[in-house]
């Protein structure tokens, strides 16, 4: 076993015994680790509060050569989110990204791209300090479903029909899950799942995709409540089941 360190964000832990628990992270370095913190419960341990939900935290590890759970050694907090203790609009978008994150990667296949991401969706949900103004959770959250969707292959298709791969018109758009993105008129009778998507929606999930910052503009309630429930319904799909933060999103 040889030593590894990396800076981690907890997605979740599970108690093990009386003394030890066993923690889901994930890292810049090396993705998704699931490893055996032994020791992890008592109250006074090498990881103190290193281990709490959604903390930011500095480990190093014992990677196991062949299966099972790595070994957890040390784990020191590098960063919290206070105002999640607060807001619990910030909270419950902030466990949703944790939920896709242990859910839907897979183990030691990291994607840095997405790691940055995920921290800086916390960093504006659960701000520097308790006390800063509060941020909008759905367009944050947005972005990060759109980097996620990036990242795993699964970018919906919105610059040309998915079913056809001909030109789309901007006044007859549909989306599909199934398709894998928006449909033309011609196409989209063949999928039972086809829902309506306004111009502006569509505009909308287009900036999102960009990797610029253009998605910070103002969306309008209208477009950010077709956008909460068309990306809720995609990635819903694409995982195979209704994650359980989803309904306590809002838009």
């Amino acid at each position: 076993m040889s030593a590894e360190k990396a800076i981690a964000l907890v997605l979740r832990t599970t108690d093990w015994s009386e003394s030890s628990r066993i923690a889901t992270l994930w890292t810049r370095e090396f993705g998704k680790v699931r490893a055996l913190a032994k020791g992890g419960r008592r109250l006074k341990s090498n990881f103190e509060n290193a281990l709490d939900l959604l903390t930011v935290c500095s480990i190093v590890f014992l990677r196991k050569s062949s299966g099972g759970l790595d070994l957890l050694t040390e784990a020191q907090v590098v960063q919290r989110f206070p105002r999640l203790r607060t807001d619990l609009a910030a909270l419950y978008a902030a466990y949703y990204v944790a939920e896709l994150l242990a859910d839907w990667t897979q183990d030691y296949d990291p994607h840095p791209s997405l790691f940055d991401e995920a921290l800086d969706t916390l960093r504006a949900l659960g701000g520097a300090e308790e006390g800063q103004a509060a941020i909008e959770c759905g367009p944050r959250i947005a972005r990060f479903e759109m980097v996620l969707l990036r990242e795993l292959g699964y970018s919906p298709v919105l610059d040309h029909c998915a079913g056809c791969g001909g030109p789309i018109a901007e006044t007859e758009l549909t989306f599909s899950a199934a398709a894998n993105g928006v449909l033309c008129r011609n196409c989209r009778s063949g999928q039972r799942d086809s829902r309506p998507l306004s111009p502006r929606t569509w505009r909308v999930l287009q900036e999102l995709a960009d990797p610029s910052e253009v998605w910070r503009r103002p969306w309008g309630e209208e477009a950010r409540a077709e956008v909460r429930q068309l990306l809720g319904q995609y990635v819903t799909y694409l995982l195979g089941r209704r994650p359980r933060l989803l309904s306590y999103l809002g838009s």
